[in-house]
């Protein structure tokens, strides 16, 4: 997967209704009138949801008649997964030295007023 789809990946989420669909789709497959359930919109929305999904890799249907089942594909949160523990890991060093740096400067100042 490139930066392209992960772009594509966290666009698709961007949307409460999509992250809500994925969420439940963590539960096991489920056909697009179920997915709609919850909702107040037609089902014609719900397929622009999904196709949004499809197209980010987040979910897919196997080609045949209705109704088919949408399913999870967890390559895509792996991806995201990834980029996020790399950034975070990025983020816990910088913060650990900061907090050194800051604890260093706290014991100056406490033995100054010694």
């Amino acid at each position: 997967m490139t930066e392209d789809t992960l772009s594509r990946v966290f666009a698709a989420l961007a949307d409460p209704t999509r992250r809500d669909m994925v969420a439940r789709l963590t539960e096991g497959d489920a056909t697009a009138s179920q997915l709609a359930e919850p909702y107040r919109m037609s089902l014609q929305a719900v397929y622009k949801h999904l196709r949004v999904l499809e197209d980010a890799g987040l979910v897919s249907r196997p080609p045949g008649p209705q109704p088919r089942p949408v399913r999870l594909e967890v390559g895509a949160l792996d991806l995201m997964d990834t980029w996020i523990e790399r950034h975070r890991a990025r983020a816990e060093r910088r913060y650990r030295r900061l907090d050194a740096v800051l604890a260093e400067m706290k014991e100056d100042e406490d033995a100054e007023d010694h």
